[in-house]
């Protein structure tokens, strides 16, 4: 069954992974009918989508406190990736 993105959008990150966990090990059961293994796919993908954004969301509101000379400073999250230039 795939969901309309409004449905999707209610979703928490959790309820997301979850139901992504789900399709995926329908799938890889292969006891799925065609039609059925790309709905679950297409819903699949949007879930994976979702999740990505949540996310990023997340990731841009994070800050980490560092000790400087001048006390506590604000420092925006950056990823292992982003440091490595990738």
């Amino acid at each position: 069954m795939v969901e309309t993105t409004t449905n999707l959008e209610t979703l928490s990150f959790e309820q997301a992974m979850e139901r992504l966990e789900l399709i995926v090990a329908q799938l890889e059961n292969g006891d799925v009918p065609l039609e059925t293994a790309i709905e679950l796919f297409q819903e699949g993908m949007a879930l994976s989508r979702l999740c990505g954004g949540k996310l990023e969301q997340v990731e841009s509101k994070i800050h980490l406190l560092i000790e400087s000379e001048h006390g506590l400073q604000q420092k925006p999250f950056v990823s292992s990736n982003e440091e490595k230039g990738e």
